[in-house]
Order: C-alpha cells, then sequence, then structure tokens
C-alpha cells in the first residue's frame, strides 16, 4: 500500500517543483549542444556515468551509504530502467530528428500520462474533474506559448515524435512506481545514487556496442561543458530534488514539471539571452497557471465556499 502524499503542494514544494524546471529545462539545451558532435546512446551514458559519479561524492561526503539488500537493487534496476535509460535514450534520439519545440509539447503530454496511471495504480491520488481539466488547461499553454508552428510540423516524423512520447508514458510509469522507495525509508539521496549506478551499468555497454565511441573525434570544450552540465545539474542535483518532492508533493504533482519546463526557458531566454516575449508567451504562461492553480485547487475551493455563503 502506497505511502499518503501531500495532493495540495505547500509555498516549499512549489519552489523546488521551479527548481526542478530550471535544472530539466536545462537538459533540453545541453542535448542540444552534445547531439551535434556525438551519437545519442554517448550522450545518454555520459550523462548517467557523470550523475553517478557526483551522487556517490555527494552520498559519502554527507556520510550516508548505499542500501545493500538485492530487493532494492533490483528496484533501482527498474526504476533506472524506466526513468532513465529507456526516455533519455528515446528523447536524445528523437531531438535528433524534430525541433525542440515539437519535443517540448509531447514531453507536456506526461502530466496526463501520469494522472492516468497513478488513478489506478495509486490509492491517494485518484483522478478529479478538476484535476484533469487543470492539466488540459496546463498543456494546452505549453501548445500556445511554443507556438502553431511546432504542432504543424507533427507527423513530418512520426518515428520520433512517437519515441518522444513514449518517453513520457515511461516517465509517468516511473513516477508512480518510485513512490516505493519512500515507503521503505530510503533517503532521496541514497535512492537517487542507486538509481543512476544501475542505469550507467546498462548504458556503457549499449553505447560501446552501438555508438563505438572511441572511434569518434575528442569532442570540443563546449560539447564536454554541455555534458558535464547535463551530469551535474540535470541528472546529479535533479534527482535529489525529485526523490525529495516525489516523496511528499506524489507522482502527479511531480510531473506537473513538464508543463514549468517551456516558462522556465522562456522566462530564461528573455532574461538573459535577450529574447523577445510574443503575445503567445503571455497568454500560454496563463493558461498554465491557470491549469496548475485548478490542480492545486485551493484557489477554486476558497471560490466554491464563497459561492455557497
Amino acid at each position: 500500500m502506497s505511502a499518503t502524499v501531500n495532493r495540495t503542494m505547500n509555498p516549499t514544494e512549489w519552489g523546488l517543483l521551479l527548481f526542478l524546471s530550471l535544472l530539466w529545462g536545462g537538459s533540453y539545451f545541453f542535448v542540444g549542444v552534445a547531439v551535434t558532435a556525438l551519437p545519442p546512446f554517448t550522450i545518454v551514458a555520459a550523462r548517467v556515468v557523470l550523475g553517478a559519479a557526483f551522487l556517490y561524492v555527494v552520498l559519502r561526503a554527507t556520510g550516508r551509504r548505499l542500501p545493500t539488500d538485492r530487493r532494492s537493487w533490483g528496484s533501482f534496476v527498474i526504476m533506472g530502467i524506466l526513468n532513465n535509460v529507456l526516455p533519455f535514450s528515446l528523447i536524445t534520439w528523437g531531438q535528433g530528428h524534430i525541433a525542440s519545440g515539437l519535443a517540448s509539447i509531447l514531453n507536456a503530454t506526461t502530466p496526463l500520462f501520469t494522472v492516468m496511471v497513478a488513478h489506478y495504480l495509486t490509492h491517494d491520488e485518484r483522478t478529479t474533474p478538476l484535476r484533469v481539466g487543470g492539466i488540459v488547461a496546463g498543456f494546452t499553454g505549453v501548445v500556445v506559448m511554443i507556438g502553431g508552428d511546432a504542432l504543424a510540423k507533427v507527423g513530418n516524423h512520426l518515428l520520433p515524435e512517437f519515441a518522444v512520447l513514449l518517453a513520457s508514458v515511461s516517465y509517468a510509469f516511473s513516477v508512480v512506481y518510485g513512490r516505493r522507495f519512500s515507503e521503505r525509508g530510503l533517503a532521496p539521496l541514497a535512492t537517487a545514487t542507486g538509481q543512476i549506478i544501475t542505469s550507467a551499468a546498462m548504458m556503457m555497454p549499449i553505447a560501446l556496442i552501438i555508438d563505438s565511441p572511441w572511434t569518434l573525434p575528442f569532442p570540443s570544450f563546449r560539447v564536454v561543458a554541455a555534458l558535464v552540465g547535463l551530469g551535474g545539474l540535470s541528472t546529479c542535483l535533479a534527482y535529489i530534488v525529485y526523490y525529495r518532492l516525489l516523496a511528499t508533493a506524489g507522482s502527479v504533482n511531480l510531473m506537473l514539471v513538464t508543463l514549468l519546463i517551456p516558462v522556465t526557458a522562456v522566462l530564461l531566454g528573455a532574461l538573459f539571452l535577450g529574447e523577445h516575449l510574443a503575445p503567445n508567451h503571455f497568454i500560454g504562461m496563463a493558461a498554465i497557471a491557470l491549469g496548475l492553480a485548478a490542480i492545486d485547487g485551493r484557489v477554486f475551493r476558497v471560490f466554491g465556499r464563497v459561492a455557497a455563503s
């Protein structure tokens, strides 16, 4: 039986969710840089190997240890496949064939799949009309903000598009499956480290066999920096935050991060790159904010009480 989670997130959890959107939003930029010089499986292998190394250093520096029981490591293997090996490989390969905007839209379907999976596989994250409506509103906001041009390209590369969509399904199952670690009392840092270590053990031979990375030219400093960013920020730090949130906020709330990633990407571009904010950006962000408010539920409950009084 799953432990009960907070359906309504507190300010700390919302802050962590926003921070996670920054960390994972950066992964699209890092992958975009790396994919110009390296094949997909090599990028994924480098990401998880570096992430595992960083996490293990942090784990030992904080005086914690990895679990030694077979059951925990078996769960780490399953989680590594669902949450790293499969989606990382699918998204990285897909990004080599479709625009990043379209990939972001397809990735934003993750909460929709998570709602369905959590409804049937958990006892405390049942679907409600308000929650479904909020996710649909948020997804619509993502589409509006990224623009219709991205949607116009749907169907041009069906296999890469299906790959990114399948990654969203994999994420949905992984986040529901991942709740079991907090139920066993495993610390978020130990869980993140174990998961990434098993992912690295699986990805290394795949990359060596398929990509033969030793035959490739040594990557530029820019590509190496992107790989370090992928491993250190978008993997090591991101998964510490991920498991901290999953333990208290639940799977559906956690996967709302995929609605926030396009927002943070657009805002960062405006703040640091001087990119122009168009009307569709503001309309899309407003729709996402409305969707998040509906999923949170507090504002709508207040209006309901006022209307009833």
